[in-house]
């Protein structure tokens, strides 16, 4: 399947390869050319930018969000980020990956005690756009440079931002729901449209996304209609997405199908409703960010479908960008390869910011193997559990059988 392609972030190409970002060459006669699609799982095109780090001076320094919202951010982000640093040739002293763990306060704090020590070149991914921006102000009038990293900061000063195209994930969960109703048979079907916290940017990017797929297709996405419920207001937090799913249940038992924007969200209410008999292939879900429960849900027949972003492209991405304001040297239009829009309402106009726009895939327990597998993200291993504890005397579930159908090892 192919894609449109385009230069803003609502549009950027999807061409079902996952790595479209271009690392530069670095100006040495001794250095090869790194082109198209050259980061990989094992980061050895970070060595070629070995000759910018000696260039710069300062440390980095990446301020993730929180623990909750996804366990990207602790299993894939954090580790990928300092991989990618230490291959490029970055000394330990010179960069620091911290978690501001779900408080305002706390990424306000890292911040400043972060450009006190030293720091030039800040990666921050906010956990909302009100407490990027007053750290982006800080940043800027300290002479530090700031990455947006994976959501962008409305408002805000960031020189640029690394991220997926996140208008084209919500599309890629819209498609990808609508196609497990066709497969899995749903009759009748009544989909509940569910949101990521409204804080950020990027939930509101993914439902344009999916919004944008349903409607076209005949669900009333803002309004509602007896084929579309919609949740009034969106969370990050999976009890309180459990909760909010509940109340609607209650309210309208027809609900067969469920847009939910992340497998976070995804997993408590599944198990749930396995609590209360629900059957494989009966009600599809909908996710992102290639969770291990998520993809646990997807082959024993729970979940439909998720978006794989890949985290360890994402995170080279920033790295590379970050070395390269840290030396003081124009990035180059390979690497940042289009731009994304801030809408704020803070300013007089639309502001377009230089961006690293990378993308996505749906993955379906089909191709688990070939892509998170394959890419290291998921242990067949560890999704497979051929044997598993039990818990308060209740066997676990196995996935054993699952991975075999799908040939997964």
């Amino acid at each position: 399947m192919k894609f449109k392609t385009g230069r803003t972030l609502a549009s950027v190409a999807l061409v079902g390869a996952f790595v479209v970002a271009v690392l530069p060459s670095v100006s040495s006669a001794s250095t090869p050319t790194v082109k198209d699609s050259t980061f990989n799982t094992s980061f050895s095109t970070m060595k070629y930018l070995k000759s910018v780090v000696a260039k710069g001076h300062g440390k980095i320094t990446v301020i993730l969000p929180d623990t909750v919202t996804s366990t990207r951010y602790t299993e894939f982000d954090a580790p990928y980020l300092k991989q990618a640093f230490k291959a490029a040739g970055l000394k330990s002293s010179q960069y620091t990956v911290e978690n501001a763990l779900g408080s305002d306060t706390k990424q306000f704090t890292d911040a400043q005690a972060a450009i006190t020590n030293g720091t030039k070149v800040l990666v921050l991914d906010p956990l909302d756009s009100t407490t990027g921006a007053v750290i982006e102000a800080y940043a800027k009038a300290r002479g530090v440079k700031v990455i947006d990293y994976d959501r962008l900061t409305l408002g805000g000063a960031r020189t640029y931002y690394v991220s997926f195209d996140n208008v084209a994930v919500g599309t890629l969960i819209g498609k990808g729901l609508l196609s497990c109703i066709t497969s899995w048979k749903v009759a009748s079907p009544v989909v509940y449209v569910m949101r990521g916290a409204p804080t950020d940017n990027n939930a509101t990017l993914f439902a344009q996304g999916y919004d944008a797929v349903l409607n076209a297709n005949g669900y009333n996405t803002s309004a509602g209609s007896a084929n579309t419920v919609v949740e009034n207001t969106g969370t990050w937090t999976p009890t309180v997405a459990l909760t909010d799913f509940q109340g609607a249940f209650t309210a309208n038992s027809k609900i067969n199908a469920v847009v939910t924007p992340n497998d976070e969200n995804a997993a408590p209410i599944i198990s749930n409703l396995q609590s209360k008999g629900l059957k494989p292939q009966t009600i599809p879900f909908t996710g992102q960010d290639a969770t291990l429960t998520g993809f646990q849900n997807i082959i024993s027949g729970y979940q439909c479908g998720t978006v794989y972003k890949p985290v360890w492209l994402e995170a080279q991405a920033a790295a590379a960008l970050a070395v390269y304001l840290r030396a003081g040297v124009k990035p180059p239009s390979g690497l940042v390869n289009g731009t994304a829009t801030d809408s704020s309402a803070t300013i007089n106009s639309l502001k377009k910011v230089p961006s690293v726009l990378l993308t996505a895939t749906w993955v379906t327990p089909a191709t688990v193997e070939s892509t998170v597998v394959h890419d290291k993200v998921i242990v067949a291993s560890a999704l497979c559990t051929s044997s598993a504890p039990t818990v308060a005397g209740s066997p676990q579930p196995t996935y054993a059988a699952d991975c075999t159908k799908y040939g997964i090892k």
